[in-house]
């Protein structure tokens, strides 16, 4: 698939290596960086999504997708993310997602900016039922770069390890360099995180925003020994 990334905030706590290994599939382990385990809490637009190259899927439309993850890394070094949970209004694309081992739930989801008067982005959610609901805004500032080895570690990402069919799968997500700039919390009321079983404290560690990129999510491959 083909797809744009827009309006991308990434809210990063530290955790527990012991807390991230025990949501690893089989076959890869937390990747440390900086000394930590990390989860992170995601929020962006998906927009012109495409089969391939060349077939759009107009009929999804934009739309918000807000995910809870983890960061993971095989024996060989092959890095990736694990999702604990993806939040998105589109019903078939969270079926079909679901279909293809992918924690995903349906809900409402709203984008919030940027605009004229507030350069401020977020993303609001609420899950079928109401009892989770999640709210977190930021503040970029886009005359300066996060281009250091952090921000960049924690978005550099370019691929996916999931359970499908009883196996450890590795898809792979390509897509350039995000252009990142630091951001500010305005507000961050969320239930997502906890409600993927982990547990947080205080403001998050890292704070960042991006424009957007395209990317392209190839075919899966096998984990070894999996």
């Amino acid at each position: 698939m083909d797809q744009r990334w827009e309006d991308a905030v990434f809210l990063h706590w530290r955790i527990p290596v012991p807390a991230a290994a025990a949501r690893m599939p089989p076959g890869v382990r937390p990747d440390v960086v900086d000394g930590s385990a990390w989860v992170g809490l995601v929020g962006f637009r998906m927009h012109r999504i495409r089969l391939g190259a060349a077939v759009p899927l107009p009929w999804l439309g934009s739309f918000p997708e807000i995910n809870v993850r983890l960061y993971s890394r095989e024996p060989d070094g092959t890095r990736g993310v694990v999702f604990l949970s993806l939040d998105a209004p589109r019903l078939a694309v969270v079926l079909g997602a679901r279909a293809a081992g992918l924690p995903y739930v349906w809900s409402q989801c709203r984008a919030v900016g940027p605009g004229r008067s507030d350069p401020g982005v977020g993303y609001d959610v609420r899950r079928r039922g109401g009892r989770t609901t999640s709210a977190f805004a930021v503040r970029p500032d886009p005359t300066v770069r996060a281009d250091d080895e952090l921000s960049v570690e924690l978005t550099a990402r370019f691929g996916l390890h999931s359970r499908f069919a009883g196996r450890t799968v590795h898809v792979p997500v390509s897509h350039e360099a995000w252009t990142l700039h630091p951001a500010t919390v305005t507000h961050v009321v969320d239930g997502l995180v906890a409600a993927a079983g982990i547990d947080v404290e205080g403001p998050p560690a890292s704070v960042l925003y991006s424009s957007g990129v395209r990317t392209r999510i190839g075919r899966p491959r096998t984990v070894r020994g999996t």
